[in-house]
């Protein structure tokens, strides 16, 4: 269950570290031929996003900070599950890990 933020924009989250701020794809409620899909066909997640924001990345042993993989506006395959809910107006966004991203989407 996501919390209702407090703040105006989702510009004002900035991730710390190496958390990377996503909006999920909407599943589609009509077919290509016009057919509405019921609410139980589409309530299910999809695992593609949209990188909204990413922090600076995370140190590694020396204390090197190592940068985030990906950026904004990149495409991303995500898991089933995890990421800390973030809900804004009628929007959800999610926060990651970006060693919890499965892989970028190159179109």
């Amino acid at each position: 269950q996501a919390a209702q933020a407090t703040f105006k924009s989702i510009k004002a989250v900035v991730p710390l570290l190496d958390r990377v701020l996503v909006r999920r794809f909407k599943p589609e409620t009509k077919t290509a031929s016009g057919v509405y899909l019921p609410s139980s066909a589409t309530s299910q997640p999809l695992p593609e996003a949209t990188v909204i924001a990413t922090g600076p990345g995370a140190p590694d042993r020396n204390g090197k900070i190592v940068p985030t993989n990906v950026k904004a506006g990149d495409r991303v395959l995500l898991p089933g599950w995890g990421g800390s809910p973030i809900k804004l107006g009628d929007e959800e966004y999610y926060l990651f890990r970006d060693s919890e991203i499965l892989a970028k989407i190159q179109e």
